[in-house]
């Protein structure tokens, strides 16, 4: 009886809601008109929202402060471009009348109770009128609107022109709207040209623009996304088996089109794609946000310069193309700098290379975003979970040549039938062995060896959730690190690793790392406001000894000499350097209790550097980037730790 009474209440319910949306849709279709849609540039653009640095004063980018849209005839649109958009955004598109019944249906039962549509597949017809004409609020009214317009449309359009004037006025992001605007923006070429590869990248890129752009952190999925729009060409009859293949093995090569009047550029992208991920495209593109971030502007065009200066010498010395710089609050997780590139306004390099594939500096790709190997400034997180079993600075290990894999002679010779690569025979840097060696000096000179039998010590396992409780998250698998991963064998975010040290840095404390302070509405109201949010992630002690260490100058100077580029002798700096096996990344991480400024220098194609330790490479990066916002910070120590006598 209970259930049978609430099947009676909800049915009563859905009924009651069907009827009277049912009235008010007929209430709005006999008194709405359709707008004239040839009247394109009169597109409802309501209010552009506005990203500010941390004053609140400085407008570091407009997002519709410079909207590109060009006007072109159908016939003028390539048919594989219309029927890939088609097949990714209305595969009904030819058949409805505009609207999905079948989707309103599941959008009623889906948000029945909420008073408000969160859930609904519009029709490329239902996205043209609230495109052009609608606000982006979510309302039942407003959807109801939404509906009576696109049937409407419907009866006075046929469908090639509403597909016409959807490709000419549809966001593809970059502040490009419709598809010639697309077609000039990411492959400098007119819309007629556009060959199948390239066609299918733009349909793929629809559903959500900032994330997929091709400049952005998530090119894998915009790769996933082309394919997905190749297979439906394919299963629709619409392209060949041949031109399938041809299209899904084709490079294709992006134009170089920068963002103009951005300050800041990546970071200030970095927080349009958060914006978007939260709060949805349309809001982000025309719902007036305000919103102020962590940066301070000012250490932002220092750094800017900075990197634009020393990687050109790179470049020349080391042939070291591109860097990469982020420097966080340690004790509240703000990002106060990040720059993603040596020169976002700058040409890829070398010249006539191909973005996205073979370029050594790719300009507006951030690199701060991107997974590259770490190298030795991963060691710091595999000592304070060794730390946490009991060992200590003190635990003393031998810096000898070890064979550390069991199919193998501890000469390296491998047991018959194995490959030679099963062995595991790491080396130092500086080809030396020390003997017995205690961990403090270990970790401060960056001995391999030793940073190895500590991972065994730790296990692989703590390891990493000891990584995964700093913040990491790009570690996910295990099995092919094995002991390299102390080593750098696994890929991280400079971003991600820089927010990691803040832990050595504040006491133990996972905080994570935020570009936002506030962001209001167009009406004022704030939808989101910072607010401290920590979690001890080690115990403080921990966190001490490894801050103990890493700035230690003369328990580092063995490897690195007294003077160099590490050693900032006005104040207390911990720092640790990075270099992977190949001199393909070079890292420097280095903190103070108030600031962490993590430094990547390498190439966006992963060549080769020349071999160089970071110390010569990035450290002087890194150096001249604390020197610089010194002034700004009061000269704080690192609170001393307790370190008991080894026990192990």
């Amino acid at each position: 009886m209970v259930r049978m009474r609430r099947k009676r209440k909800f049915l009563f319910r859905f009924l009651t809601a069907a009827i009277s949306a049912l009235f008010i849709f007929g209430a709005v279709f006999a008194t709405i008109t359709v707008p004239n849609f040839e009247a394109l540039d009169s597109r409802n653009i309501v209010q552009s929202t506005k990203i500010y640095d941390r004053t609140g004063e400085i407008l570091l980018y407009d997002i519709h402060g410079d909207i590109k849209r060009t006007v072109i005839p159908f016939s003028k649109i390539p048919s594989h471009l219309k029927e890939a958009v088609v097949s990714m955004e209305d595969q009904n598109f030819y058949k409805h009348f505009g609207i999905s019944p079948t989707s309103i249906i599941r959008a009623v039962f889906v948000n029945i109770f909420s008073g408000q549509f969160k859930q609904g597949g519009s029709t490329i017809t239902q996205q043209l009128v609230k495109n052009t004409f609608l606000t982006p609020e979510k309302t039942v009214s407003r959807k109801i609107k939404e509906w009576v317009l696109a049937v409407k449309v419907e009866f006075k359009y046929s469908k090639d022109e509403i597909l016409g004037f959807y490709l000419n006025q549809v966001p593809f992001g970059s502040n490009a709207y419709g598809i010639e605007a697309a077609s000039q923006n990411y492959f400098d070429k007119h819309a007629e040209n556009l060959d199948i590869a390239e066609a299918a990248y733009l349909a793929g890129m629809l559903q959500a623009p900032t994330r997929y752009s091709p400049y952005g952190s998530h090119r894998d999925e915009l790769e996933a996304r082309k394919n997905i729009v190749l297979g439906r060409l394919l299963d629709n009859g619409q392209i060949t088996k041949e031109e399938h293949e041809e299209a899904k093995m084709e490079q294709v090569k992006f134009a170089v089109k920068a963002v103009r009047g951005i300050k800041a550029p990546h970071f200030s992208l970095f927080v349009k794609e958060y914006l978007v991920e939260k709060y949805g495209e349309d809001i982000v593109e025309r719902g007036g946000l305000k919103v102020t971030t962590t940066i301070n502007w000012q250490w932002q065009e220092k750094f800017e310069d900075l990197l634009r200066t020393r990687s050109a010498e790179n470049e020349k010395n080391f042939s070291a193309y591109n860097a990469g710089l982020v420097a966080i609050d340690p004790n509240t997780g703000q990002i106060m700098s990040m720059v993603g590139s040596r020169d976002y306004f700058a040409n890829p390099l070398p010249e006539g290379c191909s973005p996205g594939l073979d370029c050594k500096f790719d300009p507006q790709v951030n690199m701060t975003l991107r997974s590259r190997q770490p190298g030795s400034s991963f060691k710091p997180i595999v000592y304070a979970a060794a730390f946490a079993k009991g060992y200590t600075p003190n635990t003393a290990l031998f810096d000898l040549r070890t064979e550390f894999s069991v199919y193998c002679s501890p000469y390296g010779i491998p047991d018959p039938g194995i490959d030679l690569e099963k062995c595991y025979r790491p080396e130092n840097f500086d080809n030396k062995f020390r003997g017995p060696i205690s961990l403090k000096e270990a970790l401060a000179q960056s001995v391999n060896i030793v940073a190895v039998k500590v991972l065994y010590l730790a296990g692989l396992s703590d390891s990493l959730k000891t990584a995964r409780d700093l913040g990491i998250t790009t570690l996910n698998d295990p099995d092919r690190y094995g002991l390299t991963l102390v080593l750098g064998g696994g890929e991280v975010k400079p971003l991600e690793l820089t927010g990691a040290y803040s832990a050595f840095a504040n006491g133990g404390y996972y905080v994570p790392y935020t570009p936002i302070l506030k962001v209001e509405a167009a009406d004022g109201s704030v939808l989101e406001e910072y607010s401290e949010n920590k979690t001890q992630a080690l115990d403080p002690n921990i966190a001490r000894e490894i801050s103990d260490i890493l700035s230690d100058n003369a328990a580092r100077a063995p490897a690195f000499t007294e003077n160099s580029a590490l050693y900032i002798p006005e104040r207390p700096v911990a720092v640790k350097t990075g270099t992977t096996e190949d001199t393909r990344d070079t890292w420097v991480v280095g903190y103070t209790p108030n600031i962490v400024i993590g430094v990547w220098a390498g190439n966006n194609d992963n060549s080769k550097m020349e071999r160089k330790v970071a110390g010569l490479i990035v450290a002087p990066i890194w150096n001249s980037a604390m020197h610089l916002i010194f002034n700004d910070l009061p000269v704080e120590t690192f609170e001393k730790p307790s370190v008991p006598e080894p026990d192990k």
